[in-house]
């Protein structure tokens, strides 16, 4: 990723009625997305595996600056609680290599009450890093992951902390760990994946945007249709 690219996009490539004159014209869903947005996240690979040749479909339905983020698995995160990852994280990396070097971001999002343990942890983000050599962005959920002495072990693995809105705990609402990639999640607020975002609100965000780091923001308040709208308002306080 070039260090100064902002992408903006958002969860999956669905796209609402009261914006589609915005993505019209010939091709999938994806294709009419792709040619406005230049990023997407794949939260659905947190639920269920995909296999290798519809990642490659979906990287081939893409322009060349586009790029993508996939969440992991959940059983590897939230039911197994990172450890013994080989098996699921192997499947997976070979699934998500269909993408090629429009794999942007790995999302690796933890359960509210999984700890920061070093040596599990220090395997987890081994072995997934062996599968797949691209950035990654972790949304811890415990307050174990929020001290200095965590931050400095992110920074020192290149993982950087996801920056979340609603905040879960004091601390989760700003960018943490590794310092050349800020990575944003906008699930909607007041009502988590149902409330529409401000237009100072989204500004605010845009101010958080810096030329010299990799800047994401993926909005999630799909609900009722919101995600695409704020990403294009978004996308113009950047830009402008």
């Amino acid at each position: 990723m070039a260090s100064s690219i902002v992408r903006i996009g958002t969860a999956g490539w669905s796209i609402p009625s009261a914006n589609r004159e915005r993505f019209s014209g010939a091709g999938s869903q994806l294709e009419r997305y792709a040619r406005v947005m230049n990023a997407v996240e794949i939260n659905s690979s947190f639920y269920r595996p995909h296999k290798q040749k519809t990642y490659e479909k979906w990287a081939r339905a893409t322009p060349d600056n586009f790029r993508f983020a996939v969440k992991t698995p959940r059983q590897v995160t939230q039911f197994q609680h990172m450890r013994d990852p080989e098996a699921v994280l192997s499947r997976f990396g070979d699934e998500v290599s269909g993408l090629g070097r429009k794999l942007g971001v790995l999302i690796v999002q933890l359960p509210p009450g999984l700890k920061f343990e070093e040596s599990v942890a220090d395997e987890f983000f081994a072995v997934l890093r062996g599968k797949l050599p691209a950035a990654i962005a972790c949304e811890p959920r415990h307050r174990s992951w929020f001290t200095p002495d965590v931050d400095q072990w992110l920074k020192t693995k290149r993982i950087a902390r996801v920056a979340a809105d609603p905040t879960p705990i004091l601390g989760a609402g700003e960018p943490g760990g590794r310092r050349g990639l800020t990575y944003i999640r906008l699930h909607g607020s007041p009502r988590i994946y149902w409330s529409a975002y401000t237009a100072p609100y989204l500004e605010t965000v845009a101010n958080q945007f810096n030329a010299q780091t990799s800047s994401w923001c993926i909005l999630d308040n799909t609900a009722q249709g919101h995600a695409l709208g704020d990403a294009l308002t978004l996308m113009a306080r950047a830009n402008g």
